[in-house]
């Protein structure tokens, strides 16, 4: 080999090594993301509750994250979920669904794709749950509907409120009719909740699609959404080629979607809680001003009947 050759070789790996790409793993591992203007700190970021501020895009954040900023830093207690069995298929595509729920749980450190957690905001006890986005897309399976119930349930018996903060594609096709058959559960436990007069209260996330959105996700008694999330149910480019009209500006962003009455509230992530308690304290009637008034409803009430 000459040293021509030995040069152009050199530089063939010094090219490679400069465009060779970065990993999902070390883009995960660094300390750095990216948002309007180019990289960011996570530390930055998550000081202002991963909200960018500079376009106040509201990043995906992981459900104890979530917790933290609405009930204060591990001011809950996190409740253990029934776990059915893992694969009752046998589902198997490019690899198995027992490997993909291996490694789901590896990297979110969950055992199935909802969190749910009893906490208080404003000396109110809720009872919440939170999908990851990371656990394969946040999509519902048995073991997500489980833990829905769980939740529902313990709302029940504790007689508390209910507030779901949504995410995630869809119902999970690993596990087929077992997996479409939680957006009937969930159905029917929210009606359980109301039965017992307790409210339903929806955070709706980026992105929320599917048969999430055809189910638990727009049952709630008010809906909330956060800035610029993705509301959906069929994919934006699948509605166009359908209609065969161009769609609107937005058309899936909770701007749009609060527009045209699907939602009832955006809510940036820093006020959330304080909103969230003073919606719970007026429907659940602790809040003074609308104790006063009541108060002042039944004395004239009273007066009336003494007149007459």
């Amino acid at each position: 080999m000459n040293w021509i050759t030995k040069i152009i070789k050199a530089g063939e790996k010094i090219k490679t090594a400069i465009h060779k790409r970065a990993s999902k793993e070390d883009i995960a591992n660094s300390d750095w993301t990216s948002c309007c203007k180019g990289p960011i700190l996570k530390k930055d970021l998550e000081d202002n509750l991963f909200c960018c501020p500079d376009c106040n895009k509201h990043h995906r954040i992981k459900p104890k994250q979530r917790f933290d900023i609405l009930f204060g830093k591990n001011n809950y207690e996190i409740f253990k979920t029934p776990i059915p069995k893992d694969d009752p298929l046998n589902w198997t595509d490019s690899k198995s669904y027992k490997s993909r729920l291996s490694s789901a749980r590896k990297k979110t450190g969950m055992e199935c794709g909802m969190m749910v957690v009893c906490g208080s905001i404003q000396n109110i006890k809720i009872t919440a749950v939170a999908s990851d986005f990371d656990f394969l897309g946040a999509s519902m399976a048995a073991a997500e509907g489980e833990a829905f119930l769980y939740g529902i349930q313990h709302a029940i018996e504790n007689n508390t409120p209910f507030l779901c903060i949504s995410a995630g594609g869809g119902m999970r096709m690993m596990e087929s009719l077992i997996s479409l058959s939680q957006m009937a559960r969930t159905t029917l436990a929210i009606n359980e909740l109301k039965k017992n007069n307790l409210p339903y209260i929806v955070c709706i996330t980026d992105p929320t699609a599917g048969g999430i959105t055809a189910s638990y996700a727009m049952l709630g008694d008010i809906q909330i959404a956060e800035p610029g999330a993705l509301i959906a149910f069929a994919g934006a480019r699948v509605i166009q080629g359908t209609v065969k009209e161009e769609l609107p500006e937005g058309f899936q962003k909770s701007e749009y979607v609060k527009k045209t009455g699907f939602i009832d509230l955006i809510v940036e992530r820093k006020d959330l809680s304080a909103k969230i308690g003073t919606l719970l304290s007026i429907l659940l009637k602790k809040n003074s001003v609308v104790s006063t008034e009541e108060n002042e409803t039944k004395e004239n009430t009273q007066s009336l009947s003494n007149i007459a």
